[in-house]
Formats: C-alpha cells, sequence, structure tokens
C-alpha cells in the first residue's frame, strides 16, 4: 500500500504535557543557531583563523546547522501547533539527511583527532601534511562517502509497502520507527542500517581512540615541565566533544536493546537531544575553551556593536 503521509506522535508516553517540552528545545535549538552562526563569521572574517584547524570546525559548525535544522523546526511544529502530519517525501528525506549529517559529523571528529596527532606527534611536518589541500580531500571523502552509502536507507524503506497504520511513535523520522509500520519483511533495512552506522561511527571512533593513545603516549615522553598539560590542553575541546557525542550513542544502542524494559519516550528523548545538544555544545566548547577564537568572536562583537553605535 502506498502513503503520501506519515503522522508524528512526538512523546507518545506524556502526550497531555509533551508541549512543555517545546521551551527547553526551543532554547537549544536558538542556542545551536546563533552559536554556529557566530562561529562561522568569526572563521570568515578573521585572517588569523584562515587555517586547516579551523576549517574543519567551520565545517563541524556547518554540519551541526544542517543537523538541528533537520529535524527540530518539525519537532516544535507538534508540540506547539500539533502539527503531526509529514509527508512521505519529506519524511524519507528527513531519515536520509539525519544519517547523512550524523556520518559526516563522525568523520569530522577523526579528521580533527588526526590533525591533532600530526600537530603533537609530528609537529615538525605539521604544515606540510595537513594543508589545504588535504583539507579539501578529507571533507569531500567524508561528504561522499556519508551521502552515497547512506542513500539506501531511505530507498528501501521508501520501497516498502505499508499498512494502514501510518502513526510513527517518535518525534521525527527514525528509520526503524518508520520501517516497523511496514506489511512486509524488514529485515535487509534493519541489517543495512546498523552495517552502515556501526561501520562508519565504529571504525571512526576505533581510529579516534588509536590516534589518542599515539598522543598520550609522545605527550608523556615530553621531559619539559608544563610541556605535557600544554598539549593535552590543545585537545581537551575536541576530547570533551567527541565523549559526549559517542557516549550519547552507546547508551541509545543499549535503550535500544532494553526498550521493553524502560520506558519509549527516553530513547526518543536522546534521540532529540543528540541531534539538538551536540550542535549547541560544539561551538561553545570550542568558543570559550579556544584563545584565538575567542578573541576572534570578540572582534566581531566589537565591529558589529562599532557599526550600529555610528548607525
Amino acid at each position: 500500500m502506498e502513503v503520501s503521509e506519515f503522522i508524528l506522535m512526538g512523546f507518545p508516553g506524556i502526550q497531555s504535557w509533551q508541549h512543555w517540552l517545546a521551551i527547553p528545545l526551543a532554547l537549544l535549538f536558538l542556542v545551536a543557531i546563533v552559536a554556529n552562526i557566530t562561529l562561522l563569521i568569526t572563521f570568515y572574517t578573521d585572517p588569523n583563523l584562515h587555517e586547516p584547524m579551523y576549517y574543519f570546525l567551520a565545517m563541524l559548525a556547518m554540519v551541526d546547522l544542517g543537523l538541528c535544522n533537520t529535524v527540530t523546526p518539525k519537532l516544535l511544529g507538534i508540540l506547539w501547533f500539533d502539527a503531526k502530519t509529514i509527508s512521505s517525501t519529506a519524511c524519507f528525506a528527513q531519515i536520509y539527511f539525519v544519517h547523512c549529517l550524523l556520518g559526516m559529523e563522525s568523520g569530522i571528529f577523526l579528521v580533527m583527532a588526526y590533525d591533532r596527532y600530526v600537530a603533537i606527534c609530528n609537529p615538525l611536518r605539521y604544515f606540510y601534511i595537513i594543508t589545504n589541500s588535504f583539507v579539501v580531500k578529507a571533507v569531500v571523502f567524508s561528504l561522499i562517502r556519508n551521502a552515497v552509502l547512506v542513500l539506501p536507507v531511505p530507498v528501501l524503506a521508501a520501497r516498502l509497502s505499508y499498512c494502514s497504520i501510518r502513526r510513527i511513535d517518535h518525534s521525527f523520522c527514525a528509520n526503524l520507527a518508520v520501517v516497523s509500520l511496514a506489511c512486509e519483511d524488514i529485515t535487509i533495512n534493519s541489517i543495512y542500517q546498523q552495517t552502515v552506522a556501526w561501520s562508519f561511527l565504529g571504525s571512526d571512533l576505533v581510529l579516534i581512540t588509536i590516534s589518542y593513545c599515539f598522543i598520550l603516549q609522545s605527550v608523556l615522553k615530553l621531559k619539559v615541565e608544563g610541556a605535557a598539560m600544554k598539549a593535552l590542553s590543545t585537545c581537551s575541546s575536541h576530547l570533551i566533544l567527541i565523549l559526549f557525542f559517542y557516549t550519547i550513542l552507546v547508551v541509545l544502542a543499549i535503550t535500544h536493546k532494553s526498550r521493553k524494559k524502560i520506558p519509549s519516550d527516553i530513547p526518543i528523548l536522546l534521540n532529540v537531544l543528540h541531534l539538538l545538544v551536540p550542535p549547541s555544545l560544539n561551538p561553545i566548547v570550542y568558543g570559550v575553551r579556544t584563545k584565538e577564537i575567542k578573541q576572534g568572536i570578540l572582534k566581531v562583537f566589537k565591529k558589529t556593536t562599532g557599526f550600529s553605535s555610528k548607525n
């Protein structure tokens, strides 16, 4: 049976008061938008930040903007205006972009880990290895890897025959929540999604861990007083964000396996937070903990306030 639309239920277990969740979620969304746009403007206007490391952060900011805009506007529409209907085309597109952008975020974290590895373990060759050409190749590879290999996920979902029930017990079009409404076997869909997700995110996490093992090994060999702490401080922001990003993924996997023992709204809320908290947290962590970015942001605000005062 062909379906032209689905109905997103938001948080099925707390329908009576789920609209109150719109307030903190809207605030997170606003923070994510303002913080990432501010970061991008800072990178664009400050020549001192036209370096590979900051290009990766700019790419991360763009991915974060895409990630939170893919889900949040519709979610807020559900919570505020009870706008639960979504067309099948928009639903399958949402599946695609969520998976693709999550994979890209993971890929960027991997490249940033390699950047820190070269900077600390092989500093004399850093500017020969981490070049503008390397940045372009890394970004293009991450984009093609995710855009191509994620494509079968929504395509397989769209090819299924769906039953008369169109109610998705979720706050956005999560692939498994959608395909569970099909009238036919979804084993291939499930296997492909799990394979792609764990091969991408799992391999990225393994390589990031290996990079930081080499970094730690190199740092421990430093004899100069304070050199080890200084070297590790350059990685601290990156480590905080990586730990947060992958910890939520692990928690999501555990709650998905234990979904019969816990309320269904918990993994749904965790899914939403995983798409909203990192985009709002990433620019703040780097903005606060990186002196060059902090100075660049202050310059942007001074220019803006100076322009406003003249007018």
